[in-house]
């Protein structure tokens, strides 16, 4: 195995296993670890021995950065210190001694477990070697949002959550996270900042792609599958730990704005449906899910608190751990302490509810909320300080520092954290899971409409000679199927590819999210109609959230959606290749006014959709 074991610090080994290091800087060998020993006597004695500093490192999990080329981010002496995705990763890990990252950004697989290996040896050379854990957003799907998922070249392609829920199949589900398992491994990341267990009851829900749908008990099911695929039945050395989010259930976010930004803090209930929302989470609990993520939003109209998730003792320590009995670990989400800058603009914390409160009150109220450790920050010296002044015991610490290191143990990082550059080359999007991930893309398809007309015949399946004209689908990828013409006027059939529309909001961080209307605008329909009144027109959707497009649908020959497909895909359902088995994980409404007439906490709830629901057709493949 290819690592850089030289910059480990210098260890010796007796026959018992017992490991002698110079902890202390002054050339006394003392006795280290014992790999023999149960996990619970290997935290016990590390606790006994690290330092405040060192405790305090622990608890902060931020974000680090690749290089394309592997190499650690180290940014040239001088150069602006106000984006914290590009801080220095020597100062992280040695000087601020942290020791869980969530990895920002991308190299290839090759790269990645190179990059990983230079992590662990600069790891290694702290006074403890506490070797680090690397965690991402979700990496397997379509869609690049930097607070959200990162797709990733080199890794097999998925539909995401809707799509996997649109199968419904839990085998499906725990297969593909058994693949996204050996991927992370193959490259070192051993913690995985997903499943989302939240609900798409809000259509205009910015982060709807990341659900299971809107139905409670169906994600149940999705999410205890997917906890499943990445831990095994139990967490162990071969597992990915899978951090839930985000407790008690985003989602019902006030008109479906996100609480990523202060206009979409508030998280409401209209429907009195609190507990419906905690169906998932019952599931990841069940399924062993070692850590959980509480949201950003603060509850409204409840009996808990009007404080952000993160803040809140009354769900984390009242609901969470008292209640449910979860004694895993507490990570919350990204930002809650220090204002920053992200792509050059000013991005104030998520401090909803105390944003009165100094950084190291916040902080505070964090920890006696009884969070472990505080996501998207890196300042241990205001954990530090807490203990000092008195303000946090040091046993308050040492209950979370047990909880993040038993995982390290567990999943085995303290016995050998490094892996085999070769083996994530060749393991890493090979042609099994890539044909795996293509099928499942298929598969989630769902059929809205095939018939032009009351009276006429089915359009779907299309055949081999068929001449098509396309828009938003690769020319030479449709060549492979049918005659391409560059006109509707030349055409038997157009097939148009299209989203679901938003409102565009900043150019910066904010751009990211899609969030508000759902609608086509006249403007944007009128070419879409255009085309249909010239041709047989088959309009494809990409639902990232339900969209309500009863033009669309009205005079479209065939409508089907996606969930994040590739044209390969679309085109082989389309042309009789593969079979749609996708059933709406959500319903479509048929205007706005019922979007917005709907409960933010009630599923399915428009009245009178356009799309029901579980709606979903079945078209026969050709023979093959």
């Amino acid at each position: 195995m290819a690592h850089h074991a030289t910059a480990r610090p210098r260890t010796l080994t007796a026959p018992d296993g017992t490991a002698f290091r110079d902890l202390n800087g002054n050339g006394v060998m003392e006795p280290y670890e014992n790999p023999h020993l149960p996990v619970d006597e290997r935290v016990a004695d590390l606790v006994g021995r690290m330092t405040l500093e060192e405790k305090a490192g622990l608890l902060f999990h931020t974000m680090i950065a690749i290089n394309p080329d592997g190499l650690l981010v180290e940014p040239d002496p001088g150069a602006p210190d106000d984006d914290p995705m590009r801080a220095s990763t020597s100062a992280m890990v040695t000087g601020k001694l942290m020791n869980h990252f969530n990895l920002f950004g991308a190299a290839a697989p090759r790269r990645m477990a190179e990059w990983n290996n230079r992590l662990q040896d600069l790891a290694a050379t702290t006074r403890l070697g506490i070797p680090v854990t690397i965690s991402t957003d979700p990496r397997h799907g379509f869609v690049d949002n930097p607070a959200a998922s990162a797709q990733t070249e080199g890794f097999s392609l998925w539909p995401e959550p809707p799509g996997l829920a649109a199968i419904g199949d839990e085998e499906l589900v725990s297969r593909h996270a058994d693949i996204v398992r050996r991927e992370y491994l193959a490259v070192g990341i051993r913690l995985a900042l997903h499943p989302m267990a939240d609900l798409a009851t809000e259509p205009r829900w910015a982060r709807v792609l990341g659900t299971f749908g809107s139905d409670a008990h169906v994600a149940a099911r999705m999410v205890g599958a997917y906890i499943r695929g990445l831990q095994g039945e139990t967490l162990g050395t071969s597992s990915v730990a899978a951090m839930t989010k985000h407790f008690p259930g985003a989602g019902p976010q006030l008109n479906g704005e996100d609480a990523h930004f202060p206009y979409g803090r508030a998280q409401v209930y209209p429907g009195g449906n609190f507990d419906y929302h905690l169906i998932p989470f019952e599931a990841a609990f069940a399924a062993g899910t070692s850590q959980i993520m509480p949201y950003y939003a603060l509850p409204v109209g409840t009996p808990y608190e009007e404080v952000g998730f993160g803040f809140n003792k009354g769900i984390i320590t009242g609901l969470l751990r008292e209640k449910y009995g979860f004694d895993g670990i507490v990570c919350t989400d990204w930002g809650l302490v220090t204002d920053s800058r992200i792509f050059g603009a000013p991005f104030p914390a998520r401090a909803w509810g105390v944003e009165h409160l100094d950084r190291l009150s916040r902080v505070e109220r964090i920890l006696d909320a009884g969070a472990d450790q505080l996501g998207g920050e890196a300042a241990p010296e205001l954990v530090v300080e807490l203990v000092r002044t008195g303000r946090v015991g040091v046993g308050r610490l040492d209950a979370s520092v047990a909880r993040l290191l038993r995982e390290k143990f567990v999943l085995g990082l303290f016995d050998d954290p490094y892996v085999d550059p070769d083996a994530a080359e060749r393991i890493c999007g090979n042609d099994e899971f890539t044909a795996a991930g293509l099928a499942a893309q298929s598969r989630s398809i769902t059929m809205l409409k095939d018939r032009p007309g009351e009276a006429s015949a089915p359009l779907l399946p299309l055949t081999a000679g068929t001449r098509l004209h396309v828009q938003g689908v690769d020319p030479e990828v449709a060549g492979r199927y049918a005659t391409v013409v560059d006109s509707p006027a030349e055409a038997d059939v157009a097939l148009i590819r299209i989203a679901t529309p938003y409102d565009k909001r900043t150019e910066g961080f904010e751009s990211f999210f899609r969030a508000g209307r759902l609608a086509f605008t006249e403007e944007e329909l009128r070419p879409l109609l255009e085309t249909a009144a010239a041709v047989p027109t088959v309009f494809a959707i990409f639902l990232d959230r339900p969209a309500v497009i009863p033009e669309i649908a009205e005079k479209a020959a065939a409508l089907v959606a996606d969930y994040g497909a590739s044209d390969t895909a679309l085109l082989d359902v389309l042309f009789g290749r593969t079979r749609a088995e996708g059933r709406l994980p959500f319903e479509l409404a048929r205007t706005m006014d019922a979007v917005a007439a709907g409960h933010e906490d009630v599923p399915n709830d428009c009245g009178d959709p356009l799309f029901p629901y579980g709606h979903g057709l079945d078209v026969e493949p050709l023979p093959q």
